[in-house]
């Protein structure tokens, strides 16, 4: 891990545009990505090409303007060695004006139930048994994908393994119907976007709730993994004392470099690294770059790949080592490429910043576990 901070950009990658070495690409694990929320309010196909989606969005202005330009499709993660996804159920609220028109809300528990069930049908549709995409439930699972991955193996068979994450947990109408979801292959719960009956969100502030406390309690009884994304900051100190499973924040930024309830603070930081926890990484300009907005016009290049690796810097420096720290990219989780750090355009490009961080100094076994073993060990304690 390299003892300094990133002073100069051009540091972070010696040939941004320029191709990437073939003979050292590592697997990605990407721990949070929106796909059934896009292919139901957007109705983008992801077994199709970025550049298939994006021709077909050319005229959907109200599609480009809620949800950006699209950074996902099967060529892409098969380019990118992205072997994993942990793959959300997200909905989202009636007081969110979030995607604008596109998505539907809900009002109530039941709405939500209703909505959340629509998604994991996206899911098993997706995972049918002739797919490149498979539902992840177990080790065996997990290990069938990875051995796709196999470099000596044929390329054509890989598969790509989605995790089932449910962001929000309000379509959990109480908690004793988790072990309905557990069945269906959620495996990882995020209790807030905003606050929802378990407990205070992003910019509702606010504690566990008593059915957040039993939410956790019977998720730990599954040995579930617990998402602390959007969760309020007492809400967040709260579970992590209580709560004994496997703790991550699966797409959340440092407060260090943008102010904001949405981000963690240090202390939030090590609290995870404390519990052995992992932070996913979101290569998104307005959580890279304070002030930023696309709304406001402000440009793509106001951050680079070097932006996103100090953000890994930092919180490899709180953390002591490299094990904390990984890739939750939120692609396609309301930003599209317009929004995103120069350098990057598509999920591939994930592996420019392994590449960056090869040259800033991080060691192949640094590179392997910020890519994919951080997230793998965490799959491990889970997953049965």
């Amino acid at each position: 891990m390299p003892d300094e901070p990133i002073d100069d950009p051009e540091e972070a990658i010696d040939d941004p545009e320029g191709a990437i070495d073939d003979r050292r690409r590592p697997l990605i694990i990407d721990g949070h990505e929106d796909i059934a929320f896009n292919v139901l309010c957007a109705g983008r196909d992801y077994r199709q090409s970025t550049r298939e989606t994006r021709a077909r969005e050319i005229g959907a202005m109200d599609v480009r303007e809620a949800l950006g330009v699209s950074m996902l499709g099967l060529p892409e993660w098969l380019d990118g060695r992205v072997a994993v996804i942990f793959a959300t159920i997200f909905t989202e609220p009636a007081v969110s004006s979030f995607s604008g028109h596109l998505n539907e809300r809900y009002s109530n528990a039941e709405e939500a139930h209703q909505i959340a069930r629509r998604q994991l049908a996206v899911y098993e549709a997706l995972t049918e048994p002739t797919s490149r995409f498979c539902l992840v439930r177990d080790q065996r699972d997990l290990a069938g994908v990875l051995a796709t991955w196999d470099d000596a193996g044929d390329s054509s068979l890989r598969r790509i393994g989605l995790v089932l994450l449910m962001e929000n947990a309000d379509p959990v109408r109480e908690p004793g119907e988790l072990d309905v979801w557990y069945d269906a292959g959620v495996r990882i719960i995020g209790p807030a976007w905003m606050s929802t009956r378990y407990c205070g969100g992003t910019f509702e502030p606010g504690p566990l709730t008593a059915s957040g406390r039993e939410l956790l309690d019977r998720m730990a009884s599954r040995r579930m993994m617990l998402d602390t994304s959007h969760m309020a900051e007492e809400a967040f100190f709260q579970a992590v004392e209580r709560y004994d499973g496997a703790i991550i924040a699966s797409h959340s930024n440092p407060r260090h470099f943008v102010d904001g309830d949405r981000h963690l603070s240090d202390d939030m930081i090590r609290a995870i690294v404390a519990r052995d926890g992992v932070v996913g990484q979101v290569p998104f300009n307005a959580f890279l770059v304070r002030g930023w907005s696309r709304r406001h016009g402000h440009a793509k290049d106001a951050a680079g790949i070097d932006t996103v690796v100090r953000n890994i810097d930092h919180i490899c420096a709180l953390a002591g080592n490299a094990r904390h720290v990984a890739f939750g990219s939120d692609f396609d989780g309301g930003f599209g490429a317009e929004a995103t750090p120069q350098g990057i355009e598509t999920v591939a490009d994930l592996q420019r910043v392994a590449v960056a961080l090869a040259n800033r100094g991080y060691s192949d076994a640094e590179v392997d576990a910020i890519t994919h073993g951080n997230w793998l060990r965490m799959l491990g304690r889970i997953l049965r």
